[in-house]
């Protein structure tokens, strides 16, 4: 196998690790997971979740140190979430909800930051 393709598969068991702890800490801080790993020809969706009327559509980034972390979102990548997300809305907003994009920043040995209202619609 080539290089290339090793780093991309390594790179893939992670992401879904860093979204599985996400969602452990979303669900420890009162959210339901709805959703894991939405795709559409928008884009992809992390997590979909929720608690009380607030539906987040969440972006999980997972690196290797803290300091990577910094410069994990940009705005082209939130710009796909929120495409992404206002297509998928109707499947998980009721009347009556707030709905929101949200960015979970993980790294080994750091407490998550959860970004609230990181995108925009």
């Amino acid at each position: 196998m080539k290089p290339a393709a090793v780093k991309r598969i390594r790179a893939e068991k992670q992401g879904r690790r860093g979204e599985d702890e996400a969602a452990l800490y979303l669900h420890a801080g009162g959210w339901d997971i709805l959703a894991r790993r939405l795709r559409n020809p928008a884009g992809e969706i992390d997590l979909v979740a929720r608690k009380g009327n607030i539906v987040a559509f969440i972006e999980v980034k997972w690196r290797s140190s803290a300091a990577a972390l910094d410069t994990a979102i940009d705005a082209r990548r939130l710009a796909r979430v929120c495409a992404a997300a206002e297509v998928e809305a109707a499947n998980y907003v009721q009347p009556g909800d707030d709905m929101r994009i949200d960015v979970l920043l993980l790294a080994p040995g750091h407490p998550p930051r959860h970004l609230e209202n990181a995108g925009q619609f």
